[in-house]
């Protein structure tokens, strides 16, 4: 079997403490792609970890909402591409803020922002209630496989 030809780049612009290592989000992103499918998926993904002004410039211009947010996935293959490509931007005073106020670690939010963003990436939605249940579904497995608890259960 030979390996697929596949490429994964890490840009920080943001310097807040407490981002991922390189490998963490390998390690993340390669999880979410290999729950896909059995055989190896090639890719060429970026992971761009940004501040709050390029966060909000990014979702108003390709959104059109006027202000920073956790995760965009960017999509730049056809939907039945053999080779998978596209950019995963984080927001990190977003994720950051996000995981203090729900209570989580701040390196299981980034996890599964990662899984969250590379599940868009390879074509699922959550425009229906049934796209949402059957992405977070494979969130949960995916994450749960990596050892990091349910995102979506309430915190006491």
């Amino acid at each position: 079997m030979t390996q697929a030809a596949s490429s994964l780049s890490i840009q920080r612009v943001s310097r807040l403490p407490g981002i991922p290592s390189d490998r963490l989000l390998r390690k993340w992103v390669r999880a979410a792609l290999s729950a896909q499918s059995p055989a190896p998926i090639e890719f060429e993904i970026t992971v761009r970890i940004v501040n709050a002004a390029e966060g909000r410039n990014l979702n108003s211009a390709f959104r059109g909402k006027d202000y920073a947010t956790n995760v965009l996935t960017f999509v730049y293959h056809e939907r039945d591409a053999r080779r998978l490509q596209g950019d995963l931007v984080l927001c990190a005073p977003v994720v950051s803020s996000e995981a203090k106020m729900q209570g989580r670690l701040l390196a299981a939010h980034y996890a599964h922002l990662c899984v969250h963003g590379v599940l868009h990436l390879v074509g699922h939605a959550h425009e229906s209630s049934r796209e949402a249940k059957r992405m977070e579904a494979l969130e949960v497995a995916i994450l749960a496989g990596l050892g990091i608890d349910d995102p979506y259960l309430e915190k006491l």
